[in-house]
């Protein structure tokens, strides 16, 4: 071993032997970089465009949700009450009705207008019939309407009268039988059982053509009853409530029983109201001078009818007294 081994060499027996460096490059002035610290891995997300995103919004009120009828039943909240929704609000507010006074006076002076308005226009309607009448037609239904009511009245007060007789008679049973037989004459006259006298008229219907049928004779005696005809016969024939009209060869037959021209009528009843009756336009008189008939009304202060009905004996029908 040399003396002229360095000391390196010498101490350095046990270490590595030193690499050989690399000829370095031609040195050019280069500037002084900075140590950039490593970059952190990019996520798949930050690699994506950057999106618009709203300016944010001032805070505004909250508004009160619209009442909306729940599709299914909202679960009640212990403590806090169901909300209505706005069927049962119209309900409440509908029933029970608030009336007030003053809406209850009003509604009952509707009514009392709508009354008589209706009343009006119904009498309006009655009365229209009697428009095209003539003055002297009007007077004539008036007297009858007055006769009418004369024949109510008198009636009214004959039966206030036995009413009182009775009340105050000391023999009640006497007063009761004599009222029975009276009853039993006019039910009588009536049906034609018992004769009867009266004031009245007479009525002459003479046919020479032979055009009077017996439905013209039925409207006449009609027009009898409704004027108040009490007792009627025709040609020695009573007419009762069961009386019927055909007609036969040559004439007319009255319940069964020919009769023949000139037809006469012994009616029993006011003369006042039963001729004016048969003498209104339009009726009997002229409807049988159409047919070329012939007619005489003869007003009597007595008129007597004494043909007779036999009285039938009902087959069944009992007195219940």
């Amino acid at each position: 071993m040399s003396t002229n081994d360095s000391p390196e060499e010498q101490g350095g027996a046990g270490r590595p032997p030193e690499l050989p460096k690399a000829p370095k490059a031609a040195e050019t002035p280069e500037t002084p970089e900075t140590p950039e610290s490593p970059e952190p891995p990019k996520s798949p997300e930050s690699l994506r465009p950057p999106q618009y995103t709203e300016p944010p919004q001032s805070p505004q009120p909250p508004q009160s949700p619209e009442p909306q009828e729940p599709s299914e039943p909202s679960k009640e909240v212990p403590g806090r009450q169901p909300e209505e929704t706005g069927r049962q609000r119209l309900a409440a507010g509908l029933w029970p009705p608030r009336v007030s006074r003053a809406q209850l006076i009003v509604a009952l002076l509707l009514f009392v207008l709508g009354l008589g308005l209706a009343i009006q226009v119904r009498s309006n309607s009655d009365s229209s019939a009697l428009r095209g009448a003539r003055q002297e037609d009007l007077v004539r239904i008036l007297d009858e309407l007055d006769g009418r009511t004369k024949r109510l009245e008198d009636e009214k007060q004959r039966l206030e009268d036995q009413r009182k007789e009775l009340e105050s008679s000391s023999n009640q049973a006497e007063e009761a039988r004599r009222q029975t037989v009276e009853k039993e004459r006019q039910l009588g006259i009536l049906a034609g059982t018992v004769a009867a006298q009266g004031p009245g008229i007479t009525l002459k219907i003479t046919d020479p053509t032979g055009q009077v049928q017996s439905d013209q004779l039925l409207d006449t005696l009609q027009e009898l009853r409704a004027a108040g005809a009490e007792a009627i016969q025709i040609n020695g024939v009573r007419i009762v409530a069961g009386s019927y009209f055909s007609d036969e060869n040559g004439g007319v037959a009255i319940d069964g029983k020919k009769i023949t021209q000139p037809y006469e009528f012994k009616v029993i009843g006011k003369p006042q109201d039963l001729e004016p009756a048969l003498n209104i336009p339009g009726g009997v008189v002229q409807t049988l001078e159409k047919e070329q008939a012939t007619v005489a009304v003869t007003r009597s202060a007595k008129i007597v009818v004494d043909a007779l009905r036999a009285a039938k004996q009902p087959d069944y029908a009992r007195s219940s007294s």
